[in-house]
């Protein structure tokens, strides 16, 4: 039951996000719609933007089928912080799916193990180095007749 009711708030709000950026580009094509040449580029963006809506709503289904409630719970907090990570953890844990390295669906305790193996990874290309290049003076007082 809670399931179907986490489902449909997430369509509501796919559908709101959708709606908003929706009306966003049609704004800013609404000044070219008089241009010649320009009429079919609308058409274009709105089959762009449903093949993209049908992706992602694929996507959710597969996450759907990879994690469990708490894991899933735990993403979309990440999501609301770091919406890249949750990403890139979303996009391993579909090439996992999709591999059969997955075995059952993936838990919380699973999921924090997940995200930990990133974040050594993340740290440990990405650490950071400060170099100092002191400039050395020379003060002999040859230079200077005094």
């Amino acid at each position: 039951m809670e399931d179907d009711e986490l489902q449909a708030i997430r369509a509501r709000r796919l559908a709101e996000l959708q709606g908003k950026s929706g009306g966003a580009s049609s704004q800013g094509a609404g000044g070219f719609s008089g241009a010649p040449g320009m009429a079919g580029a609308g058409g274009g963006s709105k089959e762009d933007a449903e093949k993209k809506g049908q992706m992602e709503e694929m996507r959710r289904n597969m996450l759907y089928q990879i994690l469990d409630n708490s894991a899933r719970e735990r993403l979309g907090r990440i999501q609301m912080v770091k919406a890249d990570k949750a990403r890139a953890v979303e996009d391993l844990l579909i090439r996992m799916a999709q591999s059969n390295q997955l075995r059952s669906k993936v838990t919380e305790k699973q999921l924090i193990d997940l995200l930990g193996q990133i974040n050594q990874q993340d740290s440990s290309s990405t650490q950071t180095r400060i170099v100092y290049n002191r400039r050395q003076y020379d003060d002999s007082d040859d230079d200077y007749d005094l």
